[in-house]
């Protein structure tokens, strides 16, 4: 059994986002080389290519769009990597234009992910645990119209 982590963000920053931030973010996407911010620190949403715990891929993209930059993110993180990460979702949080759901983290012996939610207008981020509940009657898209 492994300690790693399925993280995924999805969330939209702000086309007036400072320099700086940008050449931090390209940093931890492994786009921009450059000294880390704390000398313990590396890149976070570098890893491209077949998973080896979570199945998939990794990915990390930002790209500019209508509503200003459009960040991705799918990475395996080891708790040990915690502290950092915390440090940057929360950094992320408080400039992302997203309210509600940016992202989740998920154990993969566990079925249902914790939800990651932002409150902009706060600056702030919090992670959501969801229960395993479930109804036989609960539909993978529910029925609007039912």
């Amino acid at each position: 059994m492994s300690d790693i982590h399925e993280l995924q963000l999805n969330l939209d920053l702000p086309g007036s986002l400072a320099s700086a931030d940008l050449a931090l973010l390209r940093w931890h996407l492994g786009e921009e080389a450059g000294e880390p911010p704390h000398p313990d620190d590396y890149p976070l949403f570098s890893d491209r290519g077949p998973a080896h715990r979570i199945g998939g891929t990794l990915v990390g993209e930002l790209a500019r769009g209508a509503r200003g930059w459009a960040l991705t993110v799918r990475q395996e993180v080891h708790p040990d990597e915690f502290d950092q990460l915390r440090v940057l979702v929360t950094w992320l949080a408080a400039r992302t234009s997203t309210a509600g759901t940016i992202g989740s983290l998920r154990f993969p012996e566990r079925d249902i992910p914790d939800v990651l939610v932002a409150d902009p207008a706060a600056g702030t981020a919090w992670r959501l645990t969801l229960t395993p509940e479930r109804s036989p009657q609960d539909e993978l898209i529910p029925d609007p119209w039912s």
